[in-house]
């Protein structure tokens, strides 16, 4: 049976911009941090996703279906990554450049 991932396609999708990079806007805050590179912006959003696989890996059952879940979020998130770490993820570049040019 093939199971329908379309929620958790919408979270890997949403992932960068809903929550990663808030969250690394945050922790330069925090830090006190007001002009990152953008790499270390980049990277620092990265973390932050990889985050998620700790959940797919603690918090969901053991059972037949589990690992073909885990090797898809795998894979989802490996190319999201990728999407960030090139810069070809448009909303992670906005919040970088509204970051570093208005804070």
């Amino acid at each position: 049976m093939q199971l329908d991932l379309f929620e958790i396609d919408r979270v890997i999708d949403d992932m960068a911009k809903g929550y990663a990079a808030p969250c690394a806007t945050t922790w330069f805050k925090v830090t006190n941090n007001k002009k990152p590179t953008k790499e270390e912006y980049r990277k620092k959003v990265v973390e932050f996703m990889k985050h998620f696989e700790y959940v797919v890996s603690s918090l969901y059952p053991s059972n037949t279906q589990t690992e073909y879940f885990r090797d898809y979020v795998k894979g989802g998130l490996r190319k999201a990554i990728h999407s960030v770490n090139s810069g070809n993820n448009k909303e992670v570049e906005r919040r970088y450049t509204y970051y570093t040019d208005y804070c």
